[in-house]
């Protein structure tokens, strides 16, 4: 009897597997925190992508006098290549261009969408105080991309990133749409 309580005085005394067990319990910890650092560094790389590509293409469409069918296809590509490399076929815009007329009633003029369905005349989106002024216009773009992440997931996307631009025309007073 006093050589078995020897040998686990023995064996609760002996340290050499410490430092393994340690790290048994503390690397699934470090493997999560790791991996969840470079999910949200790709994430914040993909909303900065979503609102570059939203100042872009908003800005494409307030450069020009009118914007017809093969300017719209260039300028969704536009936002498209700015995605990369991500994959631009989630990214959803829509361009609508916002008017006050001289009695200050403000209108949607016209609005293309690309997997956001178009604005309609009176679907007018809330607008910031101050942005328009009697026979003034703006662009508006909004984005929508929704975001995976590098893992394969079967419930969705993580988060649904989102980005609205606004720009006022450069060359006239309004971007006018031509079919």
């Amino acid at each position: 009897m006093i050589a078995f309580t020897a040998r686990i005085i023995t064996f609760l005394r002996d340290d050499r597997g410490v430092s393994a067990v340690e790290f048994a319990l503390i690397a699934p910890v470090l493997i999560a925190l790791y991996l969840g650092a470079a999910e949200m560094t790709m994430a914040l790389n993909a909303d900065r992508k979503v609102t570059g590509a939203a100042n872009a293409v908003a800005d494409l469409v307030a450069q020009d006098d009118f914007v017809t069918d093969a300017e719209l296809a260039d300028i969704y590509a536009a936002g498209d290549a700015i995605l990369f490399p991500n994959n631009a076929a989630d990214l959803a815009l829509r361009i609508t261009s916002i008017r006050m007329d001289a009695d200050g009633d403000v209108f949607v003029d016209w609005s293309e969408g690309r997997g956001l369905a178009a604005r309609g005349a009176d679907d007018l989106p809330p607008l910031p105080d101050g942005l328009l002024a009697p026979m003034d216009s703006i662009v508006m773009v909004e984005a929508r991309f929704p975001f995976y992440g590098p893992f394969p997931k079967d419930t969705g996307p993580l988060a649904t990133l989102t980005d609205t631009a606004y720009l006022r025309p450069r060359r006239s007073p309004w971007v006018r749409r031509q079919d």
